[in-house]
């Protein structure tokens, strides 16, 4: 609960106050280590694990995997795959191929990450193909290739294909970016560019406020990250401005008391433009920001991410 609130630091509390900690206390602390980038305390986690005679099994392993990939540790990740199969004889299953094929390519190594896929002995489903849309985008692959990876993902029984259309997003536009922010217990909806919320005014005064101040300190836009329909670098700069989460960040820091965390929750990666912005805020501002995105927590303070700027 606490790894998945965001409160790593009490999760750990929790963990070490346990008299008798079982194969899946153990797995539990790894993934939550893993979740929020913390890799080296997860490969520590995973060690004590280990010596204190704990046979780990294959969520242990969907953990350590997922640790490597928030690094981007290619060889780590690799190296805890082999030894997944040779030391602990545990079957791959359709995740440890989806974590190693993600963390492939997002690493840019996409040729390795299609043999990996060519070479699974099932059929990959739609969380695997997505990861290499995801690797393609990135990596300004050839548009062909990501439209045909993103033909997969749509012809993957039962796969939700609003996604896809925002990975391609740099082919065609950004859209369908939603977040949330808690205020006082009660959570709060934005999407790019929203209107609807109840103090939008507020929050675009604040906007504006916010932009001056980072100007100030320095910050020019990433305008790869804006919608493409927006042909003027200043329908750009609005564009990247009304992404939702900065709609949210915008709203608690209004309403939060100084000194409270601010969390928003996203359903997609953050954008880089946004990732700078977020980092800059919390140092201009002197406020904590967790951000949980679709695969992983991360914790802006002083200027810095934990993410260590991969993701």
């Amino acid at each position: 609960m606490y790894c998945k609130c965001g409160s790593v630091d009490i999760a750990v509390q929790v963990f070490e106050r346990m008299n008798r900690r079982d194969l899946n206390s153990w797995n539990t602390m790894i993934l939550g280590f893993a979740m929020h980038g913390e890799v080296e305390a997860a490969f520590r986690c995973f060690n004590q694990m280990v010596s204190k005679r704990v046979m780990p099994d294959s969520i242990t392993f969907v953990g350590i995997l997922s640790a490597c990939n928030h690094r981007g540790l290619v060889d780590e990740g690799r190296s805890y795959f082999d030894k997944m199969v040779s030391e602990y004889k545990i079957r791959p299953v359709l995740e440890h191929y989806g974590c190693l094929v993600d963390l492939l390519a997002r690493a840019g190594c996409i040729d390795k990450a299609l043999d990996v896929v060519s070479n699974m002995p099932m059929t990959p489903d739609a969380a695997i193909w997505r990861s290499l849309l995801d690797g393609c985008c990135k990596k300004n692959a050839d548009i062909e290739f990501s439209e045909e990876v993103a033909r997969k993902i749509m012809e993957s029984e039962g796969s939700d294909t609003s996604g896809v259309y925002v990975l391609l997003s740099r082919v065609y536009a950004t859209a369908n970016r939603w977040d949330e922010a808690e205020i006082n217990g009660v959570f709060h909806e934005f999407f790019a560019g929203d209107t609807s919320h109840l103090h939008t005014r507020e929050i675009y005064e604040f906007l504006d406020v916010i932009e001056k101040r980072l100007k100030a300190a320095g910050y020019v836009p990433d305008l790869s990250h804006a919608s493409t329909v927006d042909e003027l670098d200043n329908g750009k700069r609005q564009s990247l401005k009304l992404h939702s989460e900065r709609l949210a960040i915008a709203y608690g820091l209004l309403k939060l008391k100084p000194g409270t965390p601010l969390r928003i929750f996203k359903n997609l990666r953050i954008c880089s433009d946004c990732h700078n912005v977020t980092k800059l805020i919390s140092e201009v501002f002197n406020v904590e920001i967790i951000v949980r995105d679709r695969v992983r927590f991360h914790h802006f303070r002083n200027g810095s991410c934990t993410c260590k700027d991969y993701w």
